[in-house]
């Protein structure tokens, strides 16, 4: 029965880190640029979600609605102001702004909400379903049908649709792909919105899970998804399901064997362990470089 349960939690733990690295790939698979701001989106969503619940009392749904529009249009923004006008300057150049970008939105909303953490209201009263004799709650089993259910529709966006195919002919290359009449600019943007709308049905989940927001509550769950994203093999969409669900079971691993001051050490550990013995990560593919 407890069994059971673990693996429900190492789910739904999962699950969410799932959600967030595939922001994460998607964004480095185009760009290659690891979107240090990404996991601070997910805050935004967390408190878009608190300021229609808690001050002004709408329904959860509306709460689910503004945080996943509002969430895709800030990637979007982010992309437009910061990262778009250095396009042709060196890689670091744009990493630094990520940076930036993560640490102005993580002081804006400390300046504009304050430091202390907010409660979020529940979406719902959900209850528990009994299976084998074990009370699941269905908070988690809903985190994770949500979950497989974007996975599978960003699949078949990659994969089948005209924007994935446009996706995928760019992080290729970018300069073949803009010579066969390919938008850049734009497809770089549909990325930033696709990841970014993923972080607010991430932040959502979080909430559900979680029910509190904080202005650095972007920075460690950011981090544990971008150590997830690394395991499946950053630039894999399967890779960075894997990835998420990896890093939920270790620390619920750690939580269920009396370790949990430690959990975090042992995500950080799994990840050295796996860049060493493979440092593509699970389903990563071997880059060679040019010259």
């Amino acid at each position: 029965m407890t069994f059971l349960m673990q693996i429900l939690n190492g789910l739904q733990l999962g699950s969410i880190y799932a959600l967030v690295a595939l922001g994460y790939t998607m964004v480095y698979g185009i760009i290659l640029l690891l979107n240090f701001a990404h996991g601070d989106i997910i805050m935004v969503g967390g408190y878009l979600s608190w300021i229609v619940m808690a001050r002004l009392g709408l329904n959860p749904a509306l709460a689910v609605l503004l945080s996943v529009v509002g969430c895709m249009l800030l990637g979007v923004l982010i992309d437009k102001i910061a990262y778009a006008p250095l396009r042709e300057a060196p890689r670091l150049s744009i990493l630094i702004t990520a940076i930036g970008v993560s640490y102005f939105l993580e002081n804006g909303a400390q300046l504009v909400f304050g430091a202390d953490a907010k409660v979020v209201p529940a979406f719902g009263d959900f209850g528990t379903v009994s299976v084998g004799g074990a009370n699941l709650s269905v908070t988690a089993l809903i985190i994770v049908a949500v979950t497989i259910v974007s996975t599978v529709v960003l699949t078949f966006l990659v994969q089948k649709t005209k924007f994935g195919k446009a996706m995928r002919a760019v992080s290729e290359d970018m300069g073949a792909a803009r010579l066969m009449g390919i938008n850049v600019n734009n497809t770089i943007s549909f990325t930033f919105a696709v990841g970014s709308a993923l972080a607010g049905i991430g932040a959502v989940l979080y909430c559900m899970a979680y029910p509190q927001v904080s202005p650095t509550m972007g920075i460690m769950l950011g981090t544990k998804a971008f150590v997830a994203a690394v395991l499946g093999g950053i630039g894999s969409i399967p890779g960075a399901v894997i990835g998420g669900f990896v890093v939920g079971f270790a620390e619920v691993g750690a939580s269920a064997l009396g370790l949990s001051v430690w959990q975090d050490a042992v995500v950080f550990l799994l990840l050295i362990i796996v860049l060493v013995v493979r440092p593509t990560g699970l389903l990563g593919r071997p880059m060679t470089e040019k010259v």
